[in-house]
């Protein structure tokens, strides 16, 4: 029986995607509920599932290509041998043994590359570069992608009847072509790029910095850090002090977790915090909902499932949605110090950095302490720079001092 593909829906407000790779191609057997095709959308990747196990048929729209939400982008074919693994029983065992017996019997032959079902734009480059076709080389990407990396590794590989070559001489580089790769910007990077030069060209933006101690949290840590793991299966990081201390702030300053919508100031009562997550084609930022009613705990097992989802493009999109404040951690890059853009209709951003052993003054003293870069990046027509400080200060008072947290003082 004929089963058509079919694009779902992706979500609020979303009704064109972009085609990924087919991860199946014609002809092939697919499992049923087995990823057939990577759909991009402007907010996420999705992976579109085979309904039913079989085999795919047709494909009517190429990578690159774009379909509307409940377009018909291909046809498989069901069958009871794709929708589960068969058995060998009876005559269908006897042959199948027959068979394999017939296999061990025959010469070992070398195993041929497998063939790839796409090849990378960087994959590409190098087999132009070192005179190679897709064919020489086996592909190891996942759904049979040729990587960059089996390239460099297939010409790296001596071959076993050559002699070692001498070193080449120096020769100066030669003025030969050089070569640009053009390639469509990907939903994800179109919206980012939307959604940033939004920020800047409707919002008063400013960013202000401090810095804080983290010697008392990296105590903590070190103290209770094994425990902690022991109970709730997740290691204690710096994300969940700096949530609780950012809702702590929200609370003082109201106007960094409100937004401007027409004319008029919204201020809301809930606390839903996004933090931004490098995924494998640009950063998301799924959304903590009540972060305030959550724990250290409960906001550390949230994050850390959100970090692995989103190297896998699992990140739901109605995760992505609402989210009253943003945090983002450039210091996992080793960034030291920026400016956060503020993702709108929010009205702030903190910016966390790396954490460096520097020099400061302690009771008149110079001591060496793990020091943190701070910024926050805000909306000024809604807040004042001495409600921005005042919010930077009270993130500051609560990292360095994690017990007033607890004591909500």
């Amino acid at each position: 029986m004929q089963v058509e593909l079919i694009i779902p829906d992706c979500g609020e407000s979303i009704t064109q995607v972009t085609l990924g790779p087919w991860l199946i191609a014609e002809g092939e057997p697919v499992q049923r509920d087995q990823t057939v095709l990577e759909i991009e959308t402007d907010k996420a990747t999705i992976e579109l599932p085979a309904p039913v196990g079989g085999v795919i048929r047709k494909t009517l729209k190429k990578q690159g290509e774009t379909a509307a939400i409940g377009e018909v982008v291909g046809y498989m074919e069901e069958s009871a041998a794709g929708a589960a693994t068969p058995t060998n029983s009876g005559a269908a065992g006897a042959t199948a043994t027959a068979a394999a017996t017939t296999i061990a019997k025959a010469p070992t032959a070398p195993p041929k590359p497998a063939a790839a079902t796409f090849v990378m734009p960087a994959a590409q480059r190098e087999l132009a570069q070192r005179g190679l076709s897709a064919g020489e080389v086996a592909a190891t990407g996942p759904g049979g992608r040729l990587l960059k990396e089996d390239v460099l590794r297939t010409a790296a590989a001596p071959s076993p009847t050559s002699l070692p070559a001498a070193p080449p001489a120096f020769e100066p580089p030669a003025g030969g072509d050089r070569h640009e790769e053009i390639v469509p910007m990907t939903p994800i990077r179109k919206r980012i790029a939307e959604r940033l030069v939004q920020s800047k060209q409707t919002m008063a933006l400013l960013t202000t910095f401090n810095e804080i101690d983290m010697s008392n949290v990296m105590a903590m840590r070190k103290e209770f850090g094994e425990a902690f793991e022991r109970k709730y299966g997740v290691r204690l990081g710096f994300m969940s002090f700096f949530v609780k201390a950012a809702i702590d702030a929200l609370k003082l300053i109201p106007a960094a977790n409100g937004e401007i919508r027409g004319d008029s100031i919204v201020y809301k009562d809930y606390y839903d915090i996004s933090i931004a997550v490098q995924a494998q084609k640009g950063l998301v930022v799924p959304v903590i909902r009540n972060a305030d009613r959550m724990s250290l705990a409960q906001i550390e097992t949230v994050v850390g499932d959100f970090g692995r989802r989103a190297k896998e493009n699992k990140i739901g999109i109605e995760e992505l949605q609402g989210g009253t404040f943003t945090i983002s951690n450039g210091g996992v890059f080793g960034s030291l110090m920026s400016t956060p853009i503020v993702n709108p209709p929010q009205t702030a951003i903190l910016g966390m950095h790396a954490i460096q052993d520097r020099p400061v003054a302690r009771d008149g003293q110079v001591v060496i302490r793990p020091m943190m870069y701070v910024a926050l990046t805000y909306d000024h027509r809604l807040i004042d720079g001495r409600e921005s400080v005042t919010f930077l200060k009270r993130v500051k008072e609560c990292v360095e001092n994690p017990s007033r947290m607890l004591l909500e003082v």
